[in-house]
């Protein structure tokens, strides 16, 4: 499982995490991706672009599993 640290920041949106990791090209795939219904947070399809992802919750997406620390 990857980490991915928030650096103090209180959460960070799904849309701009899957970008920052570098599993979509830019941010436009990246929401492409989520509306599609192949993101998950905490088990669950996740349909919300700008969803706050924080610290302890896990994205899994195209088979890897990322814990926000």
């Amino acid at each position: 499982m990857e980490e991915f640290d928030l650096n103090g920041r209180e959460f960070v949106e799904l849309c701009n995490l899957l970008k920052l990791l570098g599993l979509s090209s830019s941010g436009g795939t990246a929401k492409q991706l989520i509306a599609d219904g192949q993101v998950l947070v905490d088990g669950q399809v996740e349909l919300r672009k700008r969803c706050k992802v924080r610290v302890g919750q896990v994205v899994e997406f195209g088979g890897q599993r990322i814990l926000i620390t």
